[in-house]
C-alpha cells in the first residue's frame, strides 16, 4: 500500500498486469479510525492519500484522476463521502470510477443503504468488488441560490427539527452513542421535547421554510396546521434503505423523497412509530405530514440545515440530482 497519489496511465485503462487501480481517501480524524493502524490486503496495491484540507482533497483526487483509476475507496463516515462527493464533482464529471464506503464515521447511513456491515473491512471491499457486487445511487446536488460557489453533494439532507436532532446527536456522541444507538437516543429525546414541551419550545416552534417543486416553482402541499410559511421538519434524501430499518419514506416515492412535518401535533407523534415502520395512510397528508416526490426542488430557510451531518448556513437553495454513481455493495 502506497501513500501518495497513484502513477501512470489514462484514466479507465487497466494496467498491464490487468491488476485495477485502486485508491484509498483516507480521513484519519474519522471516528474509528482514531488510534488505528490503517489496514492492508495482502497482494494488493493501494494508493492512499490522506488530505488535511478540501483543497488538499481537490487536488490528491486530481492527481489521481490523471494517473487513472478503476476503484476508490472512501475511509471514514457520511461528512468523509460529501466531500468526497462534492471536491471531486470538478474531476471526474460525469466519468466517476467505481466507489466504495469503508464505514468509518459517528454515522454511516450510506453504507447501510448499501448493504454493509457495520464491521465492512478492507478485504471485504476488494472481494466485493472483484465479483462485480455493485449499485447505482444519485446524490443530492445542493446548490446556492445566493453565493458563487460550487455545489455539494451529499445523501440526506434536513432542516428544522432535525438540524436540532443532528445537534442532540452530538451530545450522544460524547456520551457513547454512536451509529443506530445514537439515532435512537436523538430521536427519543426529540419526541419528548414534542409532546411534553410548550409552543415556545424550539423543537415545537418550527422553521420559516419554502419548499417548492422545481423547475415549476409549485409551491409543496402545505396542511391546514401551522403557520404557512413554517414547517417542523424537512428530510430528504435519495436513499432507498434508512438506519434501524427506519421507513419513513415510502415504497413508491422517487427519486428524491421528502417527508414534510408542518406542526408537529400529538396525533402525528402517538402514529409515529407505525409510520416510520412504514405504515403511511392516506390521512397522515391532511393531518400536517406529507410524503412526497420531486425530480428537484428548492428551499429557502431562514436557520441553517444540516447536510450529511454538517450545518450550512440559511439561505436560498436549488436541490437536484447528481450524477449516476457506481458503488460497491455487500
Amino acid at each position: 500500500m502506497r501513500d501518495s497519489a497513484g502513477s501512470a496511465g489514462e484514466a479507465g485503462h487497466l494496467p498491464a498486469s490487468g491488476a485495477p487501480r485502486i485508491a484509498m481517501v483516507y480521513n484519519s480524524r474519522s471516528h474509528r479510525n482514531k488510534g488505528q493502524s490503517m489496514e492492508h490486503v495482502d497482494g494488493v496495491e493501494i494508493d492512499v492519500v490522506q488530505p488535511s484540507t478540501k483543497d488538499d482533497l481537490a487536488r490528491a483526487l486530481s492527481a489521481l484522476h490523471a494517473d487513472g483509476i478503476d476503484l476508490l475507496i472512501i475511509n471514514g463516515g457520511d461528512g468523509t463521502v460529501r466531500d468526497v462527493l462534492t471536491m471531486g464533482q470538478a474531476v471526474f464529471g460525469n466519468d466517476w470510477p467505481v466507489l466504495s464506503v469503508l464505514p468509518r464515521g459517528k454515522t454511516n447511513a450510506l453504507n447501510v443503504d448499501l448493504g454493509g456491515p457495520p464491521d465492512w473491512s478492507l478485504s471485504d471491499v476488494i472481494a466485493a468488488y472483484e465479483e462485480g457486487r455493485c449499485v447505482k445511487r444519485r446524490a443530492l446536488m445542493v446548490t446556492a441560490k445566493d453565493r458563487d460557489e460550487p455545489a455539494m453533494l451529499g445523501f440526506i439532507i434536513g432542516a428544522g427539527a432535525f438540524t436540532l436532532g443532528i445537534e442532540a446527536g452530538q451530545d450522544a456522541h460524547r456520551i457513547g452513542f454512536f451509529d443506530s444507538l445514537a439515532v435512537g437516543a436523538t430521536a427519543a429525546w426529540g419526541i419528548a421535547q414534542v409532546l411534553f414541551g410548550s409552543n415556545s419550545n424550539q423543537w415545537r416552534s418550527g422553521t420559516e421554510m419554502n419548499l417548492a417543486y422545481a423547475p415549476s416553482g409549485e409551491p409543496m402541499p402545505h396542511s391546514r396546521h401551522g403557520q404557512p410559511s413554517r414547517r417542523h421538519i424537512m428530510l430528504a434524501s435519495t436513499l432507498q434503505r434508512m438506519p434501524m430499518g427506519i421507513q419513513l419514506f415510502g415504497k413508491g416515492q422517487a427519486p428524491i423523497r421528502l417527508a414534510v412535518l408542518d406542526r408537529p401535533r400529538r396525533r402525528i407523534f402517538a402514529a409515529l412509530p407505525a409510520v416510520l415502520a412504514g405504515w403511511h395512510p392516506g390521512w397522515l397528508s391532511e393531518a400536517g405530514l406529507h410524503h412526497l416526490s420531486a425530480e428537484a426542488f428548492s428551499m429557502k430557510l431562514d436557520a441553517p440545515f444540516i447536510l450529511d451531518g454538517e450545518h450550512f448556513p440559511a439561505g436560498s437553495y436549488q436541490i437536484d440530482q447528481g450524477p449516476e454513481l457506481t458503488f460497491v455493495s455487500a
